[in-house]
């Protein structure tokens, strides 16, 4: 493809090309193994420091193989795969947390079950996951110091586990105001989020191959333009020149970035939330 390329414009892109390839490259070993021993718990989701400068890096590797309207479109491309894989990557730190919260909700049932103290048993968040132990540890140091438990919960409930969290505080507050076993209480909307949780995983199953298809079916006009690059037929230099070409190159981005995203939006829909 850089064959068609002017020779300064050749010459700059090669370095480009160059850095894209090396921050794509897996991290070491050794330098995971640190990473993962430095972070804190919660940097999980931040482990991917190549996401933010990606528009950036892409618009001018865009403007030098395809002029202005390639770099406009590449910037546009990389936005849309980042925000991609930061909804896949929210979707799954929400089933995780749902997971947590259920075995955290398991372990409150059973020691109240064995006759255990609402507060003594919120104590034991401790043994839970890190996104369960981030939302039950304000309710535990309320029920220690003797402060109401549900609105210690209210305070916490927020992200994609907003909607159980609230559930749990009702169901404090009912167990509190009316007396009625905090257990049984506990116990249904556990059930509800490990059916959801069971029902959601089956979903996203059957759905690996629609979202596969999806991806192939994006990523063909890119395969397309490289495979008549190869044949001679020059597609980038009909993109880069005239005013046909951009328009072209532009309109044909748009719709396969419009497409990508309905077809996302389709299958987010399919999963329960």
């Amino acid at each position: 493809m850089l064959s068609t390329l002017p020779g300064t414009a050749r010459g700059a892109a090669v370095p480009v090309l160059i850095g894209l390839a090396v921050l794509a490259l897996p991290a070491t070993p050794g330098r995971s193994r640190w990473r993962a021993l430095t972070r804190g718990p919660g940097a999980g989701g931040r482990s991917w420091r190549v996401l933010p400068p990606l528009p950036l890096l892409a618009a001018p590797l865009g403007w030098l193989l395809l002029g202005p309207a390639g770099g406009v479109c590449a910037a546009g491309a990389a936005w849309a795969v980042r925000r991609r894989v930061v909804a896949r990557r929210a979707a799954d730190r929400a089933a995780t947390t749902a997971a947590e919260l259920a075995d955290a909700l398991a372990r409150i049932t059973d020691e109240l079950r064995t006759g255990a103290h609402p507060a003594a048993a919120l104590a034991g968040h401790v043994h839970d996951g890190p996104l369960a132990r981030e939302l039950l540890e304000p309710a535990a140091v309320a029920a220690r110091i003797g402060e109401p438990v549900p609105e210690a919960l209210r305070r916490t409930a927020r992200g994609p586990a907003r909607r159980d969290v609230e559930r749990v505080a009702a169901a404090w507050e009912l167990a509190d105001a009316h007396g009625a076993p905090l257990a049984d209480l506990l116990t249904g909307l556990l059930d509800d989020i490990r059916w959801r949780i069971t029902h959601g995983a089956r979903v996203r199953a059957q759905l690996a191959g629609p979202r596969a298809t999806a991806s192939v079916l994006t990523a063909l006009p890119l395969a397309g333009i490289g495979l008549g690059q190869l044949m001679g037929i020059a597609p980038l230099t009909v993109l880069r020149t005239g005013l046909h070409g951009p328009a072209l190159l532009l309109t044909g981005v748009l719709l396969t970035l419009g497409g990508a995203a309905w077809a996302d939006r389709i299958l987010r829909a399919a999963v329960p939330a």
